[in-house]
């Protein structure tokens, strides 16, 4: 099992919509993938289940609940691991862990056991543990190959416990002013979350070292380029936005992998993609619902939209092929 966690430290980025998208893709071409949300704010569960599903999970009690919370809710309390995690199956090799508002309660519990863990306090270890051991038992109980993990918005204690969880984190990235100042600040989140429980590690019960306690290598494998719409009210400053693109190689590379570029000014390794935004098509694959590439006439997809959903699917699917490649991933040989 391959974990990626996607992160990048603020919301209205795309970045969900690039985890449900890329989820269905991977599933589409032949993989069993599990994607898990763990955003508070659910956006992920939402765009794969709809609201009358959606509400009645989110009305059962907290502790019962058929979420990431729910499975969470004894660690939480002190009565023992994280329970066996309800997986919403949505598609043949495709099931989601469903969000859940709640997660945004534990944040100082994970602060709590992140001091703990200086102390060598097996509670606090077991704690932090626990989101992996979750993403384990969903993957094992889908028998699913790669889990997709979206994350919210923010460095706090949630998602460096989420990132502790994770083999390989990808950074979805919008081509706006807040691009670098984001590069700079997850490339430091990073690089002290890992110096972090590499200090933790150390003093963790050796017991608790042979049970599955995350090793916390959160490898960067590269970028994805969100392209959003053009505001025609807003003009485009293009000088200053092909600057910031060709900004993003030199800081992802001095920031995230504190190395100096791979390549030369037009080399671009680290990017895995661009991706281009469609509203009026993601409009009509959350009426359907699916993701764009699967929209047909019968969604109401025009013929000028097909020729997008083609291009959307293309995109996509060589992006999935890009990170499985970097993960260690075979692909079966149809897909190649």
């Amino acid at each position: 099992m391959k974990t990626i966690a996607f992160f990048n430290g603020k919301s209205g980025t795309g970045a969900t919509s690039l985890v449900y998208h890329l989820a269905w893709m991977c599933a589409d071409m032949g993989l069993s993938v599990v994607a898990a949300d763990l955003d508070p704010q659910a956006h992920l569960t939402a765009l794969f289940l709809d609201d009358g599903t959606l509400v009645s999970i989110l009305e059962e009690q907290a502790p019962a609940r058929k979420t990431i919370y729910g499975a969470l809710g004894p660690l939480l309390e002190g009565a023992g691991e994280a329970t066996e995690p309800y997986v919403e199956a949505i598609a043949p090799g495709l099931a989601l862990l469903i969000g859940d508002l709640a997660l945004s309660t534990v944040e100082d519990e994970f602060a709590r056991q992140w001091t703990d863990c200086l102390a060598g306090r097996p509670k606090a270890f077991r704690g932090l543990r626990g989101l992996r051991r979750i993403l384990e038992k969903a993957a094992r109980k889908t028998e699913a190959n790669l889990v997709l993990v979206d994350v919210g918005a923010g460095l706090g204690a949630l998602n460096r416990a989420a990132l502790i969880a994770a083999d390989k984190v990808v950074l979805p990235l919008a081509p706006d002013l807040y691009a670098l100042p984001i590069l700079r600040n997850a490339g430091s989140a990073l690089e002290t979350w890992r110096a972090g429980w590499r200090e933790r590690w150390q003093k963790a019960p050796s017991a608790l070292k042979m049970l599955s306690l995350p090793r916390g290598v959160m490898e960067p494998i590269g970028y994805v380029v969100l392209q959003r719409e053009v505001r025609l009210d807003r003009p485009v400053n293009m000088t200053a936005h092909e600057r910031r693109l060709g900004s993003i190689p030199r800081t992802y590379s001095r920031s995230v992998l504190n190395a100096p570029p791979a390549g030369g000014p037009a080399e671009e390794p680290d990017c895995l993609a661009t991706i281009k935004h469609y509203p009026s098509l993601t409009f009509l694959a959350r009426e359907a619902p699916k993701p764009i590439f699967r929209l047909e006439p019968a969604d109401g997809a025009t013929d000028s939209d097909l020729a997008v959903v083609t291009n959307c699917y293309h995109d996509f699917r060589s992006l999935a092929r890009k990170i499985a490649r970097r993960c260690g991933i075979t692909l079966p040989d149809s897909t190649l």
